[in-house]
């Protein structure tokens, strides 16, 4: 760990609401309140920067000057999104973190979402010293994944878009689609069953993880999944995209 940062700022955009805080990287813990503002309708860019900016400010002064990275739920590959599954298309082929850079006057860290939140669990939760695979799984807005293998991020995983009666799984399985479609948790847990039998099939990993905004309810409806791999709540929970996403500032 590089000694000379104790402290990042992490922001995590999601696709209902963008969430941040200044984080502890010797502990991954929270230091500051996390504050909550609500994704901006449409999800556009100088929309989604505004309100990166009205976050920052909220946090004081004292995030300024701290090293800040930046989690987005999109495929992010040498700084440009390629996808735009749950925000705009404006964002597909996106130089995205130059247009942060620019647009917030400070060097970034940036990253998808999952994998930041993939990385919090690496360096300070569930999968720290795990050996073989582990699959981090986000349920939300939509379903976000994270592999974990040995030690290392394997970035760039999209578990949410496996094919499902002709759309990407996570239309029919996020905490979402419980919410639009007025499932009771059983129910539910019977769509996300499925999906866990399909990764299991295709990854067969040694540990799943879930994380995201309804794993503060874990005893709701994980007791209802059966899985060949143990299957256990993220530690960091819905902190784990800012946390992730401040210990890059390790990288």
């Amino acid at each position: 760990m590089a000694k000379s940062v104790h402290r990042a700022v992490g922001v995590d955009i999601g696709g209902t609401g963008m969430k941040a805080g200044i984080v502890d990287l010797e502990k991954g813990a929270l230091l500051s309140d996390r504050v909550r503002i609500p994704t901006p309708e449409g999800a556009k860019p100088k929309d989604v920067l505004a309100t990166v900016r009205e976050l920052l400010d909220l946090l004081g002064p004292d995030a300024d000057s701290l090293p800040l990275g930046v989690c987005f739920p999109t495929i992010v590959k040498n700084g440009r999104t390629l996808s735009a599954a749950n925000v705009s298309k404006k964002w597909l082929n996106f130089e995205a973190e130059k247009f942060f850079e620019d647009g917030l006057g400070r060097d970034i860290h940036f990253v998808n979402d999952a994998d930041a939140a993939g990385l919090a669990e690496l360096r300070y939760g569930a999968a720290k010293d795990r050996p073989g695979l582990t699959i981090l799984t986000t349920l939300g807005t939509g379903i976000g994944s994270a592999f974990l293998f040995e030690g290392a991020l394997v970035p760039n995983t999209e578990l949410g878009h496996l094919q499902w009666d002709g759309h990407s799984i996570e239309r029919y399985a996020a905490a979402t689609a419980r919410e639009r479609d007025g499932l009771s948790w059983e129910q539910w847990a019977h769509r996300l069953q499925k999906f866990y039998d399909h990764v299991e099939f295709l990854f067969s990993p040694d540990l799943i993880l879930v994380g995201g905004g309804v794993s503060k309810n874990p005893e709701k409806f994980m007791p209802l999944l059966k899985t060949r791999a143990e299957m256990i709540p993220a530690v960091h929970r819905n902190n784990a995209g800012i946390i992730g996403a401040a210990s890059l500032a390790l990288a």
